[in-house]
């Protein structure tokens, strides 16, 4: 018989290395022709004890195995008496194993398979803002209010029409202003008060601006939330206010 030479790094262990020599005999997993196994085994492993396999001791226990199955089938048998097959139990552990490694071969198959596969892109979940449960009153919006006045008017040059007299006041409409507040809240669901003032600068303005504001809040087409980073009001239109846009 000629000299095999293996490298038993390449086996996953010793049943692996018996599955070799049994595919490569070419005979039945479960009618192991145990004299040549054996010897083609012990070939294999010589010199293992000077190897640097971490399961070096488990191949030497299936060389005791096998070994010790050897010398069972070359004891005489008894005719009167039905003995078990001493290669009964290594046939079924090298059965499961091979079962097992063509599963994980399967397995390994399909490992790199999702590079063929496509995914929807991510989308985007609007999540809807908390409640807002706090509620305020108008004294709070109308210290809002006075502050932005205030500064509106300190910075404000005089108008002509301040000299003119009480019959030159300017009048200004309070649904005017609901209107105009309207089509800002068209663009942004979201409005800062002070911004809700922006580009008003008579006091008469002002005043209808704060007013339509009460107005749209009282009549719940709009709530106000106080936000604790920018120290303002945030003007908010509701679901009856975009129902009747």
């Amino acid at each position: 018989m000629d000299t095999m030479l293996y490298k038993l790094d390449s086996f996953e262990g010793p049943l692996d290395l018996l599955l070799h020599l049994i595919s490569k005999n070419k005979v039945s997993i479960y009618d192991i022709p145990i004299v040549e196994i054996t010897s083609q085994y012990l070939e294999a492993i010589e010199g293992i004890e000077e190897s640097q396999l971490e399961n070096t001791s488990e191949f030497l226990v299936m060389a005791a195995q096998l070994l010790y199955i050897k010398s069972k089938m070359l004891l005489p048998k008894n005719e009167e008496e039905e003995e078990e097959d001493p290669r009964d139990d290594l046939a079924q552990r090298l059965a499961e194993y091979q079962r097992y490694k063509e599963a994980s071969q399967e397995l390994r198959k399909s490992e790199f398979s999702s590079r063929y596969m496509f995914f929807k892109e991510e989308e985007k979940i609007d999540f809807p803002l908390p409640e807002y449960n706090r509620s305020h009153t108008v004294n709070e919006l109308m210290d809002a209010f006075n502050s932005i006045m205030q500064r509106k008017l300190r910075n404000a040059k005089p108008e002509k029409r301040a000299f003119s007299g009480i019959v030159g006041r300017e009048k200004v409409s309070v649904e005017e202003m609901a209107d105009k507040l309207s089509g800002l809240l068209r663009k942004n669901k979201r409005l800062e008060f002070k911004k809700a003032f922006s580009g008003k600068k008579s006091k008469p303005e002002l005043v209808a601006t704060f007013l339509a504001i009460l107005e749209m809040i009282r009549s719940s087409r709009i709530i106000a939330e106080y936000d604790e980073k920018t120290k303002d009001f945030i003007l908010i239109k509701t679901k009856k206010e975009v129902n009747d846009e």
